[in-house]
């Protein structure tokens, strides 16, 4: 009885040492899968690490505005007296 792994040439022994596996080398589909999820994934983060960009530099505008508004304002009271 010849096992369906064995080589052509093996003995028929049932037991194949040295036997090609190739469940282990990926498909077409599925290296064309592990692309686009791994493209996604980057995109995805690149999105993530550009909202926080923004809205770091949204924060550091108003922050900054307004201490510009409240140094105006002291500014004022100050000639004011």
């Amino acid at each position: 009885m010849l096992n369906r792994l064995s080589h052509p040439g093996a003995p028929s022994s049932g037991i194949c040492v040295g036997a090609v596996q190739r469940d282990n080398m990926p498909t077409a589909k599925q290296l064309a899968d592990i692309g686009y999820k791994t493209f996604s994934t980057s995109m995805m983060l690149l999105t993530v690490y550009g909202g926080y960009l923004c809205s770091a530099r949204a924060y550091r505008y108003f922050q900054r505005r307004s201490s510009q508004r409240q140094a105006a304002e002291e500014q004022k009271t100050s000639g004011v007296l």
